[in-house]
């Protein structure tokens, strides 16, 4: 907002400098002593930062803060890292002291309320970058941002309520991200359980039901995936996929972009989700026709090869892909589902990537594909372990889009809040009523 610009009525605009009582950096003792450390003064590091920082992994003793830069700061405080990861803030919950870098900021109490001016710090990162910017270091020193960055301020009781309503969505982000971590957890205890003991159906009709196989009541064997049901096999990946090979149209040649086909790099699909439906760039017939991309068909799986390697997706619509990934598709239907094979690649990623190889970028080839091994139960039982799999899936996709939902509401309201647009007297004078 302009300087120029009328203020709504009781705002002010005023520099950071005017609303701090005290700010400082931080600074580390000699690690070389060890009687520095492992007090009890909260220390803070970058990891250490979040929106209220009640503890810190390292701490240091009044000695080690005596013989560092460090201070301490007062409960309530504003904590803003500087230098190097610019724009971090947090609110101190405790007293405690900061490594160089993280700046303490006291406030003038009756000038900000420290969420609310939380809240306008967190908007304000890329100013301090374009400040940093101006530096030979990536940082911004106290000194600098203290008189260059500028906000509107309206009275404190506007202040609070504005936090109060910030905090509000906040706080249901945070349940929400609370609900998809213990989905997730749910998720990765089931996949072990359904890709090495896999399901049992019991009962008809109505009282069907499936339960995890058990070695007390059946029958398992010694496999180099460890105890499987005796039905199952271990098989290679590279024996029952196609390796399908990527390619990117020529970028001279501009008839071959910006047409209909969706084009697949690994930033379309490095996204945490199972199917990726779309993609940032498409690409024509022509330029389909011309290269070496192929198009892989609904179902697939998608992989990347080359630098971020490991990134696993299934295809929510047909789409062509770059040289940097693999396409995957079961040679027999009959014999290994798709779904299947997504869930049981997602679990053993971890072997994946240490088979990974290569210099400048960590890098898959088809080679690579003869080593993953992944248990193969018989089909109904492949398509009853991906669906239950998949349930959980759309659980955490729909929670997933919810916040997103919650984090595109913030955001408005923080643009609307934070300028004035929207005035939160009425809701103050009903308060005082």
């Amino acid at each position: 907002m302009s300087e120029n610009v009328k203020l709504p009525d009781g705002w002010k605009r005023v520099r950071l400098g005017e609303v701090i009582e005290r700010i400082g950096d931080g600074g580390t003792p000699p690690r070389s002593d060890k009687t520095n450390f492992d007090g009890d003064i909260p220390w803070v590091v970058i990891e250490d930062i979040k929106k209220r920082i009640y503890d810190t992994k390292e701490k240091l003793t009044k000695k080690g803060l005596k013989h560092s830069n460090a201070k301490i700061w007062r409960k309530g405080s504003i904590i803003l890292s500087f230098g190097a990861t610019i724009g971090v803030v947090g609110i101190a919950e405790v007293d405690l002291a900061t490594k160089q870098g993280i700046a303490g900021m006291e406030l003038k109490n009756d000038e900000v309320f420290n969420l609310f001016l939380y809240f306008v710090l967190t908007t304000k990162k890329n100013e301090l970058l374009r400040l940093a910017n101006q530096t030979t270091i990536l940082e911004v020193r106290p000194n600098v941002f203290v008189n260059k960055l500028s906000f509107l301020l309206p009275p404190l009781p506007e202040q609070r309520k504005i936090a109060e309503i910030l905090e509000t969505i906040d706080n249901a982000i945070e349940k929400t991200d609370a609900i998809i971590e213990k989905y997730k957890r749910i998720k990765q205890g089931l996949m072990q359980d359904l890709l090495t003991k896999g399901v049992v159906n019991e009962g008809e009709g109505e009282s069907e039901r499936w339960r995890l196989r058990d070695e007390n009541i059946d029958k398992f064997k010694d496999s180099p995936l460890g105890r499987i049901p005796e039905e199952w096999e271990v098989v290679d990946v590279y024996g029952h996929v196609n390796l399908i090979n990527g390619g990117t149209p020529s970028t001279a040649r501009p008839e071959f972009w910006n047409g209909s086909i969706p084009w697949l790099s690994v930033e379309d699909f490095n996204i945490g989700k199972r199917w990726v439906f779309s993609s940032s760039k498409y690409i024509t017939e022509l330029g389909l026709k011309q290269s070496a991309t192929k198009l892989l068909k609904k179902g697939m799986l998608i992989i990347s090869a080359r630098g971020t390697v490991g990134v696993l997706a299934q295809l929510g619509a047909d789409m062509a892909f770059n040289q940097s990934c693999y396409g995957l598709d079961a040679k027999d239907k009959m014999k290994l589902s798709n779904d299947f094979l997504y869930y049981a690649l997602k679990h053993f990623i971890t072997s994946f990537l240490s088979l990974a190889y290569g210099n400048v970028f960590n890098t898959i080839t088809r080679e690579t594909f003869k080593e993953i091994l992944i248990p193969l139960p018989p089909l109904p039982e492949q398509q009853r372990i991906a669906s239950i799999l998949s349930q959980i899936d759309e659980v955490i996709e729909k929670e997933q889009a919810y916040k997103e939902k919650l984090e595109r509401i913030k955001k408005g309201l923080m643009e609307d809040l934070l300028t004035g647009k929207v005035r939160v007297n009425h809701l103050i004078e009903e308060e005082e009523k």
